[in-house]
């Protein structure tokens, strides 16, 4: 049996060409747009890690070059403030009760106040004593020198013996001697009575109290401390090497407790230095007037001494950053680059600080903002104020 296949018109030919041609221009499209679209991020990719290498952000900074200014060179110390001189008041005559206290510490006294009694009534007894014993002894002297006169007068006659003669006049020096000894036992006593008073030696302020009503007393036995004057002075201690830059009348200011400033002028530099620290003891003179309130003895104190003026570089605190333990500067160059520089700072006034080395006088540094910015960036720089400005 023989099978035949059916003929396709032509109509229905060219219907089928005509689709498979715009099927196969279709699938040309699409794969060429998927080319392009490979392509342009291909080109995207590579070029992206140039575009953010060149378009690093950058700070917007002010520039300003060091000032020039007239400051007064410095010394600082630390020590104690302590009395001037502390006199120690005790008393002087012993097994007596003390009576009467009347002052405490931190009362102001003057010289020859009293400032506590003692028991007076045995010094009182022993002094009406002594008063009997004076006046016995001169009744006893005008009885011997009358009868010593007689003797003189039979010297030469021989009416009296040599012997007795003698005998007169050697009663009449005795009564003489008996007499003055109880003179001065009356003194003793007087100055006895005396010392019952316990009296300052000069003005000041008690610093130390011991004295209580019904204590026995005994010589020596301290009572009060008294600062002399009410001066007080601080005792810095300096550095060996710095001694040498110190002399009497340098003006020193001290810094109290409170936060007030006192003044002072250095009255003694020690001829000595501690082995073991190295360091002198500096003596200033502190005004009575300022330290009432200001500063005790035995509190701590920090100052300065001023060793005169001189023309110093200066930035402000903000140009200077510390990293660390190091203190750095930002340098600009003409492209505006950053360069990270060590510099050696001295002292601090204000908001001022000294920049000893590691920038030249003309160079321009970043005023503020240091610390956000690293070694090589490149800012954008604008004018700084006219109180910025380098002073000459």
């Amino acid at each position: 049996m023989t099978l035949s296949t059916p003929l396709l018109s032509p109509g229905i030919k060219r219907l089928v060409l005509v689709s498979v041609l715009v099927l196969g221009a279709a699938a040309i499209w699409t794969m060429t747009q998927d080319s392009k679209d490979s392509g342009e991020q291909k080109s995207i990719i590579a070029d992206a890690p140039k575009t953010t290498a060149g378009a690093k952000t950058a700070l917007t900074v002010m520039a300003i070059t060091p000032q020039f200014v007239e400051w007064p060179r410095m010394l600082a110390a630390n020590g104690n403030i302590a009395a001037w001189q502390e006199a120690i008041i005790s008393a002087e005559i012993s097994n007596l009760r003390l009576t009467e206290v009347r002052v405490n510490v931190g009362d102001r006294v003057q010289k020859g106040q009293v400032l506590a009694r003692i028991s007076k009534d045995t010094v009182e007894a022993a002094l009406s004593e002594s008063r009997a014993s004076v006046a016995e002894a001169e009744a006893m002297l005008a009885e011997a020198k009358a009868n010593g006169d007689r003797a003189r007068q039979y010297q030469a006659t021989g009416f009296l013996s040599a012997q007795h003669i003698n005998q007169y006049l050697t009663a009449e020096k005795t009564a003489l001697a008996r007499l003055n000894a109880a003179r001065a036992r009356l003194q003793a006593e007087q100055l006895h009575l005396a010392q019952t008073a316990v009296r300052a030696p000069d003005a000041g302020v008690i610093s130390v109290r011991t004295a209580t009503v019904g204590s026995m007393t005994q010589p020596g036995q301290e009572l009060f401390r008294l600062i002399r004057g009410s001066r007080l002075e601080w005792r810095a201690e300096v550095s060996a090497a710095d001694l040498g830059r110190l002399k009497p009348g340098v003006t020193a200011t001290l810094t109290a407790p409170n936060g007030a400033r006192i003044q002072g002028r250095v009255r003694m530099v020690a001829p000595t230095v501690d082995p073991q620290t190295l360091n002198g003891l500096v003596y200033v003179d502190l005004p009575v007037a300022e330290t009432g309130n200001a500063l005790r003895a035995g509190t701590f104190a920090r100052g300065e001494f001023e060793l005169g003026r001189t023309r110093t570089m200066s930035l402000p605190q903000s140009a200077v950053l510390l990293r660390d333990g190091f203190s750095y500067a930002f340098r600009l160059d003409e492209q505006n680059k950053v360069a990270q520089t060590k510099v050696a700072v001295g002292q601090r006034m204000g908001d001022q600080i000294e920049i000893v080395s590691g920038i030249a006088a003309d160079a321009r540094v970043v005023a503020s903002g240091a610390g956000f910015l690293a070694d090589g960036d490149r800012v954008r720089v604008v004018d700084a104020p006219a109180t910025a400005s380098k002073k000459r």
